[in-house]
């Protein structure tokens, strides 16, 4: 107990007594022309004001001293503690049993009203926490909030939180209220360490004796008897998202209410950690979304302004090759196939920025599943190079009817097509079908090609990506899946990747159906 709060008890005990032993000299020079009945109600009186002054126990002293007062200086024979009239025991007993219970229903009383009190003042602490947590302008002001209003509700020295970042259990201090304001290192602190790998409680003696719990799931506040450190996980949803770490040189100690009261600041704790976390991957999305804005717009702006030199550089090519007099100008075939295929990644990077940037224009019609068909083998004939097309519709000679873009399903099945042509051995027949599968109209493209792994299949659809057993002439811009896919889900559609039983793939494109027809 501090000094002063002991100096301040002794007042009162002091000052009750002295009242006592006052109200008895008094009465005692009036005992004759008072009644028994008013030496009761005084010392009652006395009784009632020790109590609420001192508490329970200064209240019950006065009463046992008053009940011998009474007795010795107030009932016949006086100045003996013989009570010689049998109806003054009904007096003296009831004077006795009225001071003890006033004094505990006054004590109970006043230990209800200080409770409330207490509730009071967390209630307005939740509600101020919460208030400054709303005003703040960053996850790292609402957690320094948060640990102000930890280390005042607790009376400690100091009160820090951690946050934990990655699997790996790494801290960082991230607020941190009181303290000689020197940044406190985790690897110095091992108990930090170690509640954030275990997800329990710990605590440090006086004697600097660390003491650890069982495991996760652990009471968040333990015994706290001699405890001068306490580190606790905040958790959300079972997930340790960082540390508290509360000390006092004094030593801490918690009533019970402030045990649940605390409880809920440590949720408001972990809840501000986790918003840090959240606040911080907002921040890194939007930089990779500005990013990959930039990106699409440098790609658009290359794309375009790189035709118009394509389309000079070629038709400057063609004329040469047409007019054959230098001895150079067999060459300028070689320009003019690589200006072609120069075109085709500029063109590719093109479309593919505008499919980014929702830039491009899509006519969602009835078309049926042949023209399509026929449209992609006449697209791809220039590249089959006598390479076997089988096509085929399930079942033979339905007329299915989608509800799509003919053009770009078009360029994106004509994607599908080229890029099993390029992988395939040339030997090997492709099988081109289409089917209704529900609502939507399923076309597949089946090749004998090396196949695509697992880990793969997912991976082929990124821009640029190819596969590391791929052959660097195979051709390409690696921009043919990631267009096919982006122009079959702008319509409503997927593509996908699976394997061919025997060896190769199959590459299915979805797109939406309508209703079946006659033919």
């Amino acid at each position: 107990m501090p000094r002063a709060e002991r100096r301040s008890r002794a007042l009162v005990w002091g000052a009750s007594l002295a009242a006592l032993a006052a109200a008895t000299a008094l009465m005692l020079a009036f005992r004759a022309d008072l009644d028994k009945a008013h030496f009761a109600l005084v010392y009652l009186l006395i009784v009632l004001g020790g109590s609420a002054a001192g508490g329970r126990a200064l209240g019950l002293t006065i009463a046992g001293l008053a009940f011998l007062a009474f007795d010795y200086l107030f009932l016949p024979p006086y100045y003996t503690l013989i009570i010689a009239n049998p109806l003054d025991w009904f007096v003296l007993v009831t004077f006795l049993v009225s001071s003890v219970i006033a004094a505990q229903l006054l004590t109970r009383a006043q230990e209800r009203a200080a409770e409330a009190r207490r509730r009071t003042e967390e209630v307005e602490r939740l509600a101020a926490l919460g208030a400054e947590t709303l005003n703040a302008g960053s996850a790292e002001d609402s957690l320094a909030a948060i640990a102000s209003v930890i280390r005042a509700t607790l009376g400690v020295e100091r009160c820090e939180v951690y946050a934990r970042e990655g699997a790996a259990a790494g801290l960082r201090p991230v607020a941190r209220a009181g303290g000689d304001g020197t940044d406190g290192t985790v690897g110095a602190t091992s108990l930090v360490a170690w509640v954030a790998e275990h997800g329990a409680p710990a605590t440090e003696s006086m004697d600097g004796t660390a003491r650890v719990s069982a495991g996760a799931g652990a009471p968040a506040w333990p015994d706290l008897a001699g405890v001068r450190v306490l580190v606790a996980p905040l958790r959300v949803r079972d997930r340790t998202v960082g540390v508290l770490r509360v000390e006092s040189p004094r030593g801490i100690a918690l009533a019970p209410g402030q045990r649940e009261f605390l409880s809920a600041l440590e949720y408001y704790a972990a809840l501000g950690v986790e918003r840090l976390r959240l606040a911080a991957e907002a921040e890194h999305s939007a930089a990779l979304r500005e990013a990959d804005r930039l990106k699409g717009a440098l790609l658009a702006a290359v794309s375009h302004d790189l035709r118009t030199p394509l389309t000079t550089i070629k038709a400057l090519a063609h004329g040469i090759g047409a007019d054959g007099a230098a001895p150079g100008d067999a060459r300028a075939a070689s320009i003019e196939e690589e200006a072609d295929r120069l075109a085709r990644v500029v063109g590719d990077l093109l479309e593919l920025s505008k499919l980014a940037g929702g830039a491009l224009q899509f006519r969602l019609e009835l078309n049926t599943a042949d023209d399509l068909l026929g449209a992609v083998l006449q697209r791809v004939a220039g590249i089959a190079a006598g390479r076997e097309l089988r096509v085929s519709t399930e079942p033979a000679g339905a007329l299915l009817v989608g509800r799509f873009d003919l053009v770009h399903a078009l360029r994106a099945l004509g994607n599908l097509v080229e890029n099993a042509i390029k992988y395939s051995p040339p030997s090997s027949a492709i099988d081109l079908s289409a089917r209704q599968d529900g609502d939507t109209l399923a076309f597949t493209v089946a090749d004998r090609g090396p196949g695509v792994p697992e880990r793969e299949r997912e991976r082929i659809f990124d821009p640029f990506y190819r596969p590391p057993n791929v052959p660097p002439d195979v051709g390409g811009t690696g921009l043919g899946l990631t267009i096919a896919r982006g122009l079959a889900e702008a319509q409503g559609g997927t593509v996908t990747c699976r394997p061919r039983a025997g060896g190769g793939s199959i590459f299915e494109l979805r797109l939406p159906a309508a209703e079946r027809r006659p033919a």
